[in-house]
């Protein structure tokens, strides 16, 4: 008898059986801890993905990927660490001189079980956003795991609004979402 298949058959079921492994991600932060994540210079952030977990105080893991700006929009003139929510509290933030989302920093406060959340946000010559919309919930429910990651090349994040549940101590994120003018205008569109 060839012992092949049925040691096949017993390593399949111990693969199978193992959980899945959020851990190995990319993960920015561990469960309750603080974190400053900013794209390199002429980066904007284009992909954000959470994990939830109860047990490790009602946290989130979190991930971001970051993609050049096209070439058209120039490199960013300034950046910033734009306005800061209090945990706890729903927060609508949108980079403030037109600015896109190139970074995020966060706080983890146990007593209250949420993080106080802040942009860095980059200013790109006088570009003006338009076609602007606020994505679906992310995650769809509270406790999912969530994932962005911009539709389509020429969008960019301008910032969020979120809500805080305080029974089930999550957030849920409609993040903003705009183009750029191709040309310079002289006026703040938010």
């Amino acid at each position: 008898m060839n012992p092949a298949p049925l040691v096949l058959a017993a390593l399949m079921t111990v693969v199978a059986a193992q959980p899945y492994d959020h851990y190995d991600m990319g993960w920015v932060n561990s469960y309750r801890q603080g974190f400053n994540f900013q794209c390199p210079h002429g980066e904007v952030l284009v992909a954000i993905r959470s994990y939830f977990s109860e047990q490790e105080g009602s946290d989130r893991l979190w991930s971001f990927e970051c993609q050049s700006t096209p070439e058209g929009l120039g490199e960013p003139s300034d950046c910033w660490w734009d306005d800061i929510n209090r945990a706890g509290m729903e927060w609508t933030s949108t980079c403030t001189r037109n600015g896109l989302v190139a970074g995020v920093q966060s706080k983890y406060f146990e007593s209250v079980l949420d993080r106080e959340w802040q942009f860095y946000c980059c200013y790109y010559k006088r570009r003006c956003p338009y076609s602007c919309m606020k994505t679906t919930d992310v995650p769809e429910h509270y406790r999912e795991e969530g994932e962005l990651v911009v539709p389509n090349y020429g969008y960019f994040i301008r910032g969020a609004q979120t809500t805080f549940s305080g029974v089930l101590r999550d957030r849920q994120w409609k993040y903003i979402l705009c183009r750029m003018t191709d040309f310079d205008c002289d006026f703040e569109n938010l």
